[in-house]
Protein backbone atom coordinates (compact mmCIF):
# COMPACT_ATOMS: atom_id res chain seq x y z
CA UNK A 1 0.00 0.00 0.00
CA UNK A 2 2.84 2.37 0.91
CA UNK A 3 4.62 1.60 -2.39
CA UNK A 4 1.38 2.41 -4.27
CA UNK A 5 1.06 5.71 -2.39
CA UNK A 6 4.68 6.62 -3.20
CA UNK A 7 4.13 5.85 -6.90
CA UNK A 8 0.96 7.95 -6.87
CA UNK A 9 2.85 10.87 -5.29
CA UNK A 10 5.85 10.67 -7.65
CA UNK A 11 3.68 10.55 -10.80
CA UNK A 12 1.46 13.41 -9.59
CA UNK A 13 4.32 15.73 -8.61
CA UNK A 14 6.27 14.90 -11.80
CA UNK A 15 3.36 15.75 -14.12
CA UNK A 16 2.57 18.89 -12.11
CA UNK A 17 6.25 19.86 -12.41
CA UNK A 18 6.06 19.57 -16.23
CA UNK A 19 3.04 21.88 -16.33
CA UNK A 20 4.83 24.36 -14.03
CA UNK A 21 7.75 24.32 -16.51
CA UNK A 22 5.27 25.32 -19.22
CA UNK A 23 4.03 28.19 -17.00
CA UNK A 24 7.62 29.36 -16.61
CA UNK A 25 8.03 29.35 -20.39
CA UNK A 26 4.92 31.50 -20.74
CA UNK A 27 6.03 33.97 -18.06
CA UNK A 28 9.16 34.69 -20.09
CA UNK A 29 7.51 34.39 -23.51
CA UNK A 30 5.81 37.80 -23.66
CA UNK A 31 8.96 39.71 -22.71
CA UNK A 32 11.19 37.72 -25.09
CA UNK A 33 8.73 38.05 -27.99
CA UNK A 34 7.96 41.72 -27.28
CA UNK A 35 10.30 43.24 -29.89
CA UNK A 36 9.03 40.95 -32.65
CA UNK A 37 5.38 41.50 -31.72
CA UNK A 38 5.86 45.27 -31.59
CA UNK A 39 7.27 45.25 -35.14
CA UNK A 40 4.80 42.70 -36.57
CA UNK A 41 1.68 44.48 -35.27
CA UNK A 42 3.16 48.03 -35.43
CA UNK A 43 2.52 48.66 -31.74
CA UNK A 44 3.57 51.67 -29.69
CA UNK A 45 4.85 51.37 -26.11
CA UNK A 46 1.44 51.83 -24.48
CA UNK A 47 -0.12 49.11 -26.67
CA UNK A 48 2.77 46.79 -25.83
CA UNK A 49 2.07 47.43 -22.13
CA UNK A 50 -1.59 46.46 -22.66
CA UNK A 51 -0.41 43.27 -24.40
CA UNK A 52 1.68 42.38 -21.31
CA UNK A 53 -1.27 43.05 -19.01
CA UNK A 54 -3.78 41.00 -21.04
CA UNK A 55 -2.16 37.67 -20.19
CA UNK A 56 -1.81 38.52 -16.50
CA UNK A 57 -5.43 39.78 -16.38
CA UNK A 58 -6.63 36.44 -17.72
CA UNK A 59 -5.02 34.67 -14.76
CA UNK A 60 -7.62 36.14 -12.37
CA UNK A 61 -10.87 34.59 -13.66
CA UNK A 62 -8.97 31.39 -14.43
CA UNK A 63 -7.78 31.01 -10.83
CA UNK A 64 -11.16 31.98 -9.36
CA UNK A 65 -13.30 29.67 -11.49
CA UNK A 66 -11.02 26.64 -11.81
CA UNK A 67 -10.21 26.45 -8.08
CA UNK A 68 -13.90 26.26 -7.21
CA UNK A 69 -14.68 23.79 -10.00
CA UNK A 70 -11.80 21.57 -8.80
CA UNK A 71 -13.50 21.27 -5.40
CA UNK A 72 -16.77 20.36 -7.10
CA UNK A 73 -16.01 18.08 -10.08
CA UNK A 74 -12.42 16.98 -9.48
CA UNK A 75 -8.85 18.22 -9.72
CA UNK A 76 -7.79 16.15 -12.74
CA UNK A 77 -10.69 17.07 -15.04
CA UNK A 78 -10.40 20.80 -14.48
CA UNK A 79 -6.60 20.74 -14.80
CA UNK A 80 -6.76 18.97 -18.18
CA UNK A 81 -9.29 21.46 -19.56
CA UNK A 82 -7.22 24.38 -18.24
CA UNK A 83 -4.08 23.09 -19.97
CA UNK A 84 -5.98 22.44 -23.23
CA UNK A 85 -7.39 25.98 -23.15
CA UNK A 86 -3.94 27.45 -22.55
CA UNK A 87 -2.40 25.40 -25.39
CA UNK A 88 -5.05 26.34 -27.97
CA UNK A 89 -4.97 30.08 -27.33
CA UNK A 90 -1.17 30.20 -27.06
CA UNK A 91 -1.00 28.72 -30.57
CA UNK A 92 -3.64 31.24 -31.70
CA UNK A 93 -1.20 34.03 -30.73
CA UNK A 94 0.80 33.10 -33.84
CA UNK A 95 -2.22 33.17 -36.17
CA UNK A 96 -4.09 36.36 -35.20
CA UNK A 97 -3.74 39.42 -37.42
CA UNK A 98 -4.98 42.38 -35.37
CA UNK A 99 -4.11 44.02 -32.07
CA UNK A 100 -7.50 43.33 -30.46
CA UNK A 101 -7.53 39.66 -31.47
CA UNK A 102 -3.99 39.45 -30.05
CA UNK A 103 -5.25 40.81 -26.70
CA UNK A 104 -8.18 38.37 -26.74
CA UNK A 105 -6.08 35.24 -27.27
CA UNK A 106 -3.52 36.34 -24.65
CA UNK A 107 -6.33 36.93 -22.14
CA UNK A 108 -7.84 33.48 -22.83
CA UNK A 109 -4.43 31.77 -22.70
CA UNK A 110 -3.87 33.50 -19.36
CA UNK A 111 -7.23 32.22 -18.11
CA UNK A 112 -6.20 28.65 -18.91
CA UNK A 113 -2.86 29.06 -17.20
CA UNK A 114 -4.43 30.83 -14.21
CA UNK A 115 -6.83 27.91 -13.81
CA UNK A 116 -4.02 25.37 -13.83
CA UNK A 117 -1.80 26.80 -11.07
CA UNK A 118 -4.08 26.46 -7.99
CA UNK A 119 -4.96 22.91 -9.08
CA UNK A 120 -1.29 22.00 -9.48
CA UNK A 121 -0.70 23.19 -5.92
CA UNK A 122 -3.73 21.30 -4.62
CA UNK A 123 -2.85 18.06 -6.45
CA UNK A 124 0.80 18.12 -5.38
CA UNK A 125 -0.10 18.78 -1.74
CA UNK A 126 -2.82 16.12 -1.63
CA UNK A 127 -0.60 13.45 -3.22
CA UNK A 128 1.58 13.28 -0.10
CA UNK A 129 1.12 13.15 3.65
CA UNK A 130 0.56 16.48 5.48
CA UNK A 131 4.14 16.26 6.80
CA UNK A 132 5.55 16.42 3.23
CA UNK A 133 3.31 19.03 1.63
CA UNK A 134 5.86 21.85 1.62
CA UNK A 135 8.42 19.63 -0.10
CA UNK A 136 5.91 18.40 -2.71
CA UNK A 137 4.71 21.90 -3.61
CA UNK A 138 8.32 23.16 -3.69
CA UNK A 139 9.40 20.37 -6.04
CA UNK A 140 6.39 21.01 -8.27
CA UNK A 141 6.71 24.80 -8.30
CA UNK A 142 10.45 24.83 -9.05
CA UNK A 143 9.36 23.90 -12.57
CA UNK A 144 8.37 27.52 -13.10
CA UNK A 145 11.89 29.03 -12.84
CA UNK A 146 13.27 26.00 -14.73
CA UNK A 147 10.93 26.81 -17.64
CA UNK A 148 11.81 30.50 -17.52
CA UNK A 149 15.55 29.73 -17.52
CA UNK A 150 15.16 27.31 -20.44
CA UNK A 151 13.36 29.92 -22.53
CA UNK A 152 16.03 32.51 -21.68
CA UNK A 153 18.60 30.14 -23.21
CA UNK A 154 16.38 29.40 -26.24
CA UNK A 155 15.93 33.13 -26.82
CA UNK A 156 19.66 33.44 -27.44
CA UNK A 157 19.51 30.93 -30.31
CA UNK A 158 18.46 31.46 -33.94
CA UNK A 159 15.24 29.51 -33.25
CA UNK A 160 14.30 31.89 -30.43
CA UNK A 161 14.97 34.97 -32.54
CA UNK A 162 11.63 34.44 -34.34
CA UNK A 163 8.85 35.52 -31.95
CA UNK A 164 6.37 33.07 -33.46
CA UNK A 165 8.59 30.11 -32.54
CA UNK A 166 8.32 31.09 -28.88
CA UNK A 167 4.53 30.70 -28.98
CA UNK A 168 4.65 27.56 -31.13
CA UNK A 169 6.81 26.03 -28.40
CA UNK A 170 4.51 27.29 -25.63
CA UNK A 171 1.41 25.90 -27.35
CA UNK A 172 2.71 22.53 -28.57
CA UNK A 173 4.39 21.45 -25.31
CA UNK A 174 1.14 21.37 -23.28
CA UNK A 175 -0.58 19.44 -26.12
CA UNK A 176 2.12 16.78 -25.71
CA UNK A 177 1.56 16.71 -21.93
CA UNK A 178 -2.26 16.33 -22.13
CA UNK A 179 -2.25 12.61 -23.16
CA UNK A 180 0.21 11.95 -20.33
CA UNK A 181 -2.26 13.57 -17.91
CA UNK A 182 -5.20 11.57 -19.29
CA UNK A 183 -3.43 8.21 -18.98
CA UNK A 184 -1.10 8.64 -16.01
CA UNK A 185 -2.29 11.42 -13.69
CA UNK A 186 -4.28 9.99 -10.75
CA UNK A 187 -7.13 11.92 -9.19
CA UNK A 188 -6.48 13.26 -5.69
CA UNK A 189 -7.26 10.60 -3.06
CA UNK A 190 -8.26 13.28 -0.56
CA UNK A 191 -10.75 14.68 -3.07
CA UNK A 192 -12.20 11.21 -3.70
CA UNK A 193 -12.51 10.58 0.04
CA UNK A 194 -14.25 13.94 0.55
CA UNK A 195 -16.58 13.20 -2.38
CA UNK A 196 -17.54 9.81 -0.95
CA UNK A 197 -18.56 11.12 2.47
CA UNK A 198 -22.07 10.39 3.65
CA UNK A 199 -24.72 13.07 3.16
CA UNK A 200 -24.65 13.83 6.91
CA UNK A 201 -20.90 14.38 6.80
CA UNK A 202 -21.17 16.54 3.68
CA UNK A 203 -23.86 18.76 5.21
CA UNK A 204 -21.61 19.55 8.19
CA UNK A 205 -18.49 20.23 6.10
CA UNK A 206 -17.71 23.15 3.80
CA UNK A 207 -18.43 22.39 0.12
CA UNK A 208 -16.02 24.53 -1.86
CA UNK A 209 -18.07 27.73 -1.62
CA UNK A 210 -16.52 31.20 -1.57
CA UNK A 211 -18.46 32.07 1.59
CA UNK A 212 -16.80 29.15 3.42
CA UNK A 213 -13.49 30.99 3.13
CA UNK A 214 -14.92 33.47 5.65
CA UNK A 215 -16.49 31.15 8.17
CA UNK A 216 -15.22 31.15 11.75
CA UNK A 217 -12.54 28.56 10.98
CA UNK A 218 -11.16 30.17 7.81
CA UNK A 219 -11.76 33.94 8.08
CA UNK A 220 -8.45 35.00 9.65
CA UNK A 221 -6.28 32.69 7.52
CA UNK A 222 -8.03 33.89 4.36
CA UNK A 223 -7.44 37.59 5.08
CA UNK A 224 -3.80 37.09 6.08
CA UNK A 225 -3.01 34.85 3.09
CA UNK A 226 -4.67 37.31 0.70
CA UNK A 227 -2.57 40.23 1.98
CA UNK A 228 0.64 38.21 1.86
CA UNK A 229 -0.05 36.80 -1.62
CA UNK A 230 -0.89 40.30 -2.91
CA UNK A 231 2.29 42.02 -1.74
CA UNK A 232 4.64 39.08 -2.38
CA UNK A 233 3.47 38.59 -5.97
CA UNK A 234 3.72 42.34 -6.51
CA UNK A 235 7.45 42.11 -5.74
CA UNK A 236 7.87 38.84 -7.68
CA UNK A 237 6.49 40.37 -10.87
CA UNK A 238 8.43 43.61 -10.45
CA UNK A 239 11.57 41.45 -10.48
CA UNK A 240 10.38 39.22 -13.35
CA UNK A 241 9.27 42.12 -15.54
CA UNK A 242 11.85 44.78 -14.78
CA UNK A 243 15.12 43.10 -13.77
CA UNK A 244 16.80 43.45 -17.21
CA UNK A 245 15.52 47.04 -17.51
CA UNK A 246 16.73 47.90 -14.01
CA UNK A 247 20.19 46.73 -15.04
CA UNK A 248 20.08 49.09 -18.01
CA UNK A 249 18.92 51.93 -15.72
CA UNK A 250 22.08 51.32 -13.71
CA UNK A 251 24.27 51.61 -16.82
CA UNK A 252 24.71 47.95 -17.76
CA UNK A 253 23.84 46.40 -21.13
CA UNK A 254 20.68 44.50 -22.09
CA UNK A 255 22.79 41.34 -22.38
CA UNK A 256 24.00 41.89 -18.80
CA UNK A 257 20.35 42.16 -17.73
CA UNK A 258 19.40 38.93 -19.51
CA UNK A 259 22.36 37.15 -17.90
CA UNK A 260 21.24 38.43 -14.49
CA UNK A 261 17.73 37.10 -15.13
CA UNK A 262 19.17 33.69 -16.00
CA UNK A 263 21.10 33.60 -12.69
CA UNK A 264 17.93 34.80 -10.94
CA UNK A 265 15.97 31.83 -12.34
CA UNK A 266 18.69 29.22 -11.68
CA UNK A 267 18.95 30.12 -7.99
CA UNK A 268 15.14 30.42 -7.86
CA UNK A 269 14.92 26.73 -8.77
CA UNK A 270 17.30 25.75 -5.96
CA UNK A 271 15.68 28.11 -3.45
CA UNK A 272 12.17 26.84 -4.18
CA UNK A 273 13.15 23.22 -3.48
CA UNK A 274 15.16 24.00 -0.33
CA UNK A 275 12.53 26.33 1.17
CA UNK A 276 9.83 23.76 0.41
CA UNK A 277 11.78 21.07 2.28
CA UNK A 278 12.42 23.41 5.21
CA UNK A 279 8.69 24.16 5.41
CA UNK A 280 8.14 20.53 6.40
CA UNK A 281 11.16 20.25 8.73
CA UNK A 282 11.43 23.58 10.55
CA UNK A 283 8.99 25.59 12.57
CA UNK A 284 6.94 27.59 10.09
CA UNK A 285 7.91 30.90 11.73
CA UNK A 286 11.61 30.16 11.14
CA UNK A 287 10.98 29.52 7.43
CA UNK A 288 9.05 32.79 7.11
CA UNK A 289 11.83 34.80 8.79
CA UNK A 290 14.44 33.12 6.57
CA UNK A 291 12.65 33.63 3.25
CA UNK A 292 11.52 37.21 3.80
CA UNK A 293 14.88 38.08 5.37
CA UNK A 294 16.53 36.61 2.27
CA UNK A 295 14.36 38.75 -0.03
CA UNK A 296 15.25 41.90 1.92
CA UNK A 297 18.94 40.97 1.75
CA UNK A 298 18.65 40.46 -2.01
CA UNK A 299 16.89 43.80 -2.56
CA UNK A 300 19.43 45.65 -0.42
CA UNK A 301 22.28 43.90 -2.26
CA UNK A 302 20.82 45.03 -5.60
CA UNK A 303 20.64 48.59 -4.29
CA UNK A 304 24.17 48.54 -2.92
CA UNK A 305 26.05 46.65 -5.66
CA UNK A 306 28.61 48.71 -7.56
CA UNK A 307 30.14 46.22 -10.04
CA UNK A 308 28.68 43.80 -12.57
CA UNK A 309 29.74 40.71 -10.61
CA UNK A 310 28.17 42.13 -7.44
CA UNK A 311 24.95 42.75 -9.38
CA UNK A 312 24.96 39.15 -10.63
CA UNK A 313 25.42 37.88 -7.08
CA UNK A 314 22.64 40.17 -5.83
CA UNK A 315 20.28 38.97 -8.59
CA UNK A 316 21.09 35.35 -7.70
CA UNK A 317 20.42 36.01 -4.01
CA UNK A 318 17.12 37.76 -4.75
CA UNK A 319 16.03 34.96 -7.10
CA UNK A 320 16.65 32.22 -4.54
CA UNK A 321 14.25 33.82 -2.08
CA UNK A 322 11.76 35.81 -4.21
CA UNK A 323 10.53 32.85 -6.29
CA UNK A 324 11.12 30.37 -3.48
CA UNK A 325 8.92 32.50 -1.24
CA UNK A 326 6.06 32.27 -3.74
CA UNK A 327 6.39 28.48 -3.73
CA UNK A 328 6.26 28.42 0.09
CA UNK A 329 3.17 30.67 0.10
CA UNK A 330 1.43 28.24 -2.24
CA UNK A 331 2.41 25.41 0.10
CA UNK A 332 0.96 27.34 3.07
CA UNK A 333 -2.32 27.77 1.20
CA UNK A 334 -2.53 24.01 0.71
CA UNK A 335 -1.65 23.36 4.36
CA UNK A 336 -4.00 25.74 6.18
CA UNK A 337 -7.22 25.04 4.20
CA UNK A 338 -9.21 21.80 4.68
CA UNK A 339 -9.68 19.45 1.71
CA UNK A 340 -13.23 20.57 0.91
CA UNK A 341 -12.23 24.20 0.26
CA UNK A 342 -8.53 23.77 -0.58
CA UNK A 343 -8.94 24.31 -4.33
CA UNK A 344 -11.23 27.29 -3.78
CA UNK A 345 -8.99 28.82 -1.10
CA UNK A 346 -5.76 28.51 -3.06
CA UNK A 347 -7.52 29.62 -6.27
CA UNK A 348 -8.97 32.80 -4.79
CA UNK A 349 -5.71 33.64 -3.00
CA UNK A 350 -3.87 33.14 -6.31
CA UNK A 351 -6.31 35.52 -7.99
CA UNK A 352 -5.72 38.15 -5.29
CA UNK A 353 -1.98 37.65 -5.76
CA UNK A 354 -2.37 38.17 -9.50
CA UNK A 355 -3.87 41.61 -8.83
CA UNK A 356 -0.63 42.47 -7.05
CA UNK A 357 1.25 40.91 -9.99
CA UNK A 358 -0.52 43.28 -12.39
CA UNK A 359 -0.05 46.36 -10.23
CA UNK A 360 3.63 45.75 -9.39
CA UNK A 361 5.15 46.21 -12.87
CA UNK A 362 2.84 49.16 -13.57
CA UNK A 363 3.87 50.93 -10.35
CA UNK A 364 7.53 50.22 -11.12
CA UNK A 365 7.07 51.76 -14.55
CA UNK A 366 5.51 54.89 -13.04
CA UNK A 367 8.38 55.21 -10.53
CA UNK A 368 10.94 54.96 -13.33
CA UNK A 369 9.02 57.49 -15.44
CA UNK A 370 8.91 59.86 -12.45
CA UNK A 371 12.69 59.74 -12.19
CA UNK A 372 13.10 57.60 -9.08
CA UNK A 373 15.41 55.21 -10.94
CA UNK A 374 16.23 51.58 -10.23
CA UNK A 375 17.07 52.31 -6.59
CA UNK A 376 13.62 53.85 -6.09
CA UNK A 377 11.87 50.80 -7.53
CA UNK A 378 13.87 48.39 -5.35
CA UNK A 379 13.33 50.54 -2.24
CA UNK A 380 9.56 50.65 -2.90
CA UNK A 381 9.47 46.84 -2.81
CA UNK A 382 10.86 46.67 0.75
CA UNK A 383 7.64 47.75 2.61
CA UNK A 384 5.70 45.12 0.62
CA UNK A 385 8.01 42.40 1.94
CA UNK A 386 7.75 43.65 5.54
CA UNK A 387 3.92 43.63 5.39
CA UNK A 388 3.85 40.14 3.85
CA UNK A 389 6.20 38.72 6.48
CA UNK A 390 4.20 40.17 9.37
CA UNK A 391 0.96 38.69 7.98
CA UNK A 392 2.52 35.25 7.61
CA UNK A 393 4.01 35.34 11.11
CA UNK A 394 0.60 36.29 12.49
CA UNK A 395 -0.99 33.45 10.50
CA UNK A 396 1.28 30.77 11.93
CA UNK A 397 0.90 32.16 15.46
CA UNK A 398 -2.91 32.07 15.27
CA UNK A 399 -3.47 28.83 13.33
CA UNK A 400 -2.17 25.35 14.02
CA UNK A 401 0.12 24.73 11.01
Amino acid sequence: MERSDNKHAIITVAICFLIAVIEGLDIQAAGIAAAGIREYFSLDSSQLGVFFSAGILGLLPGALIAGRLADRIGRKTVLIWSVVMFAIFTLCTVWVNSFYSLLTVRFLAGAGLGGAMPILITLASEAVSPANRGRAVGLMYCGMPVGAAILSLIAATEFGANWKNVFYLGGLLPIIVVPLMLWCLPESKEYLLAKNKTEAEKSSAPQGSFKDLFNVQNRLRTILIWISYFFTLMVVYIMLSWLPSLFMELGFTRQNGSTAQFYFMVTATIGTVILGMLTDRWKKAYVIVLMYGGILAGLLALNGASSLNQMYLAAALAGAFVIGCQGVLYAFGSIVYPTEVRGTGVGVASAVGRIGAMLGPAIAGQLLAAGFGAAGVISAAIPCIVISSLCMLLLVSRTKV
